[in-house]
């Protein structure tokens, strides 16, 4: 069977397609993933056929983050939300030719991410195929929390379904042009559209452990567990990664992931100063954001696979990203949760929820007492690595990819 995968977005909203496809693929099956021109080597070392989609210009201007006062901030997080919803109204046509061109290149299934979903589903319509959402955020509209997408609280069953509404309208307007565009060009009404979204099956990427299926979601709509990036097996650690690793106790890592902050020097002293004010160790991945910080402490890296990496360390300081939250539950080490912006507030909660975190230190709010502050509960307080490598052994259990693999096969009638 033919299945096309199509997802948008940083490295993290790529990274855990790629083992879902390879899992696909050893079953049997081709797959090919639809995606940034950027992720090409990734999905093709996967084992995966790559079509790019033209993305680029959107993840990168989402991914600059600025609002807040944090260090190293200027005045958004990523673009405004307008700014988001005008400048995906202006690429909608061109990305929904795209993904319809990527569907009807011999798929016989389509999978969709969140990002692409409003696209791909009048494709598939419009192309008489079978698709599947596989989202890694719970973005349906339900009681029990508050839309992942804005950071605010529970304010209760109706109030919490409410603001989803409005976070649902919101995403409806940014793929509104697109939308409309595929609808004409392949004679796809609305309410047929509006007709497969009510009962179209979503499979989500994250541990039921982490997010309990909402009580009032439709039938249909099912948390899988986690799929794992794919791994290379010929990836070896630099010798002077390895050495610092041997040459003192667990370090912690910092890395914020695909955020870009503006001044990344002064984020680095600041990481730098509380790593010394905390007494512990640090590794550092420089990523998107840019950060470099070295001494006889702490070491600057490239790209390192979390699941090699994280589990080697007394905790992690990340921007709570989906991806890396899940690594960090993984690896069973504590979090040092610093969210920026989107659903990265709404991991964090999570973390602390799970109790594998003395509590999130927002990016806007960030400085090196709080920081350190924090580090030290992390590192010191045995009850919080303790329930993290509960939660790990429970997250080792599950076999979200294998649960995709039968709903898709299911789908096709195989």
């Amino acid at each position: 069977m033919h299945i096309l995968i199509a997802t948008a977005g940083s490295h993290g909203d790529v990274a855990p397609y790629t083992g879902l496809g390879a899992r696909l693929r050893q079953a049997g099956h081709r797959v090919v993933m639809a995606t940034h021109a950027r992720s090409a080597e990734a999905v093709r070392r996967s084992g995966l056929g790559f079509r790019p989609l033209p993305l680029d210009r959107y993840a990168t201007s989402g991914a600059d983050s600025r609002e807040g006062t944090g260090p190293g901030k200027r005045s958004g997080a990523g673009l405004t939300k307008v700014e988001q919803i005008k400048l995906a109204r202006e690429l909608a046509p061109e990305m929904a030719d795209a993904v319809t061109e990527a569907c009807a290149a011999g798929a016989e299934v389509i999978l969709l991410s969140s990002g692409l979903a409003p696209l791909g589903l009048v494709a598939a319509e419009g192309l008489g195929l079978p698709s599947l959402g596989v989202f890694l955020q719970p973005l349906a509209p339900t009681r029990e929390f508050p839309p992942v997408i804005f950071d605010m609280p529970s304010m209760g069953p109706f109030a919490n379904r409410a603001a989803a509404r409005c976070a649902e309208s919101l995403l409806t307007r940014a793929f509104a042009t697109g939308v409309r565009h595929l609808e004409r060009r392949l004679g796809v009404s609305p309410a047929a559209v509006e007709r497969r979204r009510a009962t179209w099956p979503v499979q989500h990427g994250f541990s039921p452990v982490v997010v309990p299926r909402p009580a009032d979601w439709r039938r249909g709509m099912e948390v899988a567990g986690y799929w794992w990036p794919s791994e290379s097996p010929d990836w070896a650690p630099e010798p002077r990664l390895a050495d610092f690793l041997s040459s003192g106790p667990p370090p912690v890592y910092v890395g914020f992931g695909s955020m870009q902050p503006s001044d990344p020097e002064r984020l680095g002293r600041l990481v730098a100063r509380a790593l010394k004010l905390a007494g512990v160790r640090g590794v550092v991945q420089a990523s998107w954001a840019g950060l470099s910080v070295d001494g006889d402490d702490v070491l600057t890296v490239g790209e390192v696979p979390h699941s090699w990496l994280f589990p080697q360390m007394a905790a992690v300081v990340h921007h709570a990203g989906a991806g890396t939250t899940a690594a960090g539950l993984r690896a069973g080490v504590p979090a040092v949760p610093v969210p920026m912006m989107l659903d990265q507030p709404f991991w964090a909660s999570r973390l602390t929820a799970l109790r594998v975190s003395p509590g999130k230190v927002p990016f806007r709010r960030l400085s090196t007492e709080n920081l350190a502050e924090a580090l030290r509960k992390a590192v010191h307080d045995p009850r919080y690595r303790h329930r993290a490598r509960q939660v790990s052994a429970l997250i080792g259990t599950e076999d979200g990819a294998g649960r995709v693999l039968t709903a898709v096969e299911q789908l096709a009638g195989r």
